[in-house]
């Protein structure tokens, strides 16, 4: 599934050159996972202002309303200026004068929704509930340290939940919780002042990191001008169960939490 780094790669990669494009037309496919709310018609003509990111939606300012965008398990943009003929699995096409927005999508849990702004209950429901930014000036250690307090759930299921922190996937809380060196079991209200900020460190790092890498590729992932991500292939223990750890030498062990593979060192997350 795309993460944060994923989704602000993606978002990157066509901001800049569909800012300002006046929308020509609209191609859908096959249904999403939710629908787009209004007559797809309806869009033509419409400015895009500017592309944001909450969390792992893609947000498209347009000059009436927005749109807001979800990659699902396995979707992925493309934009350009002269694309293929649409595919099978190419659900979602959003025609500008400077060039084409395609979402492609296989399994079509993704979604392209449309609302009239973000306290819109359409966009409220899906963006109401995501915890702190982790690449915003937003990201306050105090306020993160406060959410770890409050929660008795294992610290690598709380990061995946999003409700304290948005956006650390599976990947990124594997490595994440390397570098701050606490195993994926702690409670998160065990965590202390001193442990807390390296793990608030860590977010940060490790998240920066993996946009300046493009992301991770582990199947089909690829950004908006086609790029693959690099990250993966510096993982300290995501995917690498049995291996020695880049660190100790330790092997890396696997364990399963809620149905998710977790990576950890036992040597270097001793707690």
């Amino acid at each position: 599934m795309p993460e944060l780094p994923e989704v602000e790669v993606t978002r990157r990669s066509f901001a800049g050159a569909i800012e300002g494009a006046t929308v020509c037309g609209i191609a859908v496919g096959k249904p999403l996972r939710w629908p787009l709310g209004m007559e797809p018609a309806v869009l033509v003509g419409r400015r895009v202002c500017g592309v944001r990111r909450r969390g792992k939606y893609l947000l498209l300012d347009l000059d009436e309303g927005l749109l807001l965008i979800h990659l699902g398990m396995s979707g992925s943009l493309r934009f350009a200026r002269d694309l293929p003929a649409r595919g099978a699995h190419d659900h979602f096409e959003l025609i500008t004068d400077q060039g084409t927005l395609r979402l492609h999508d296989p399994r079509r849990f993704g979604a392209v929704v449309w609302a009239a702004g973000e306290s819109d209950p359409r966009a409220r429901k899906l963006l109401d509930g995501w915890g702190l930014e982790p690449l915003g000036e937003d990201f306050a250690f105090e306020s993160f340290h406060a959410g770890l307090r409050a929660k008795r759930s294992p610290i690598k299921q709380l990061l995946l939940a999003g409700t304290v922190v948005v956006g650390v996937g599976n990947i990124y809380a594997c490595e994440v919780l390397f570098l701050a060196g606490i195993r994926p079991t702690t409670r998160a209200c065990a965590i202390g002042p001193q442990r807390a900020r390296r793990l608030h460190g860590a977010i940060r790092e490790v998240l920066a990191r993996a946009v300046e890498r493009g992301g991770s590729t582990l199947r089909d992932f690829s950004s908006a001008d086609g790029s693959a991500g690099h990250f993966q292939l510096e993982a300290n223990v995501y995917g690498r169960a049995g291996l020695p750890c880049r660190q100790c030498g330790t092997p890396v062990r696997l364990l399963r939490q809620g149905q998710r593979s977790t990576y950890f060192c036992p040597h270097c997350q001793r707690a």
